[in-house]
């Protein structure tokens, strides 16, 4: 992996890990589109520059992450099934990263749903904007949904809250806080599983995992403002639309015997 290709999979991630269009998915398709090989590496480099996404959520919200330590323990307790889960069934998960069909059908299917969510959870009906723990541990389990490819962490958790009768700004910002510890998490465990495999990174390894993870970080910080001002004004109707469109041209080219050299 070259370190353009690095900083395109950066821009990537900084746009997509907060939007709920599936950022593993997108990297997935981005890397397949530029001929990146699917190596430990690789796989390893699009799980850790989520550390900039993550610090950027920080950076914007750094008054909310100085709270009660309650803001820490709902984190936690909204943490804890993905967690199980995702540690269960690892390597089933890791299958699946390779498997860019999934993406297509997972995101054609999160569209459709996002199609009719605005009509589904009305302003009228959506008036929360604490997450109690109880509420914490139904959005985590929604959450647990996202570790299928295409899925996307942001659709689930903020489906999660808005079935919590959170509003939309307070569904999405508990995604975002939610994000930190989940990623965070998933970073470590693919790191400390490189390292363990006899793997280890060389200084253009390292540097190429500093620029992306800064390239994440300010793509990112967009990003999250975007998203915020996108939805509490047009809905996320719109993001319905995207994912159906991208799933179905991933479907095409998979299944159409000229694409197979693509993906």
């Amino acid at each position: 992996m070259t370190t353009s290709e690095a900083i395109v999979l950066a821009i990537v991630e900084g746009l997509t890990e907060f939007l709920p269009v599936s950022s593993t998915g997108h990297m997935i398709i981005a890397s397949a589109l530029m001929g990146i090989p699917s190596d430990a590496y690789v796989k390893t480099y699009t799980v850790a520059i989520q550390l900039g996404a993550i610090l950027s959520v920080i950076v914007l919200y750094w008054k909310r992450f100085f709270q009660t330590i309650n803001f820490y323990f709902k984190l936690l307790v909204a943490f804890i099934p993905a967690a199980v889960i995702g540690f269960l069934l690892g390597d089933y998960i890791d299958q699946l990263l390779e498997r860019v069909e999934v993406v297509g059908v997972t995101l054609i299917l999160g569209g459709i749903v996002f199609l009719f969510i605005d009509k589904i959870f009305t302003s009228e009906k959506q008036t929360g904007t604490d997450t109690t723990y109880p509420t914490a541990f139904k959005i985590g389990l929604f959450q647990c949904i996202a570790l299928v490819p295409g899925v996307s962490r942001s659709a689930a958790t903020i489906i999660g809250g808005l079935t919590q009768k959170l509003t939309k700004t307070a569904a999405a910002e508990f995604s975002f806080f939610l994000a930190v510890p989940t990623m965070f998490a998933a970073t470590a465990y693919k790191l400390l599983k490189y390292y363990s495999s006899g793997n280890g990174l060389s200084g253009s390894e390292i540097t190429t995992l500093a620029i992306g993870n800064i390239v994440a970080f300010i793509v990112a910080l967009i990003a999250i403002r975007s998203f915020i001002y996108m939805v509490t004004r047009n809905g996320f109707k719109i993001f319905g639309y995207y994912r159906i469109i991208v799933g179905a041209i991933i479907l095409y080219f998979y299944f159409s015997g000229a694409s197979l050299s693509i993906f």
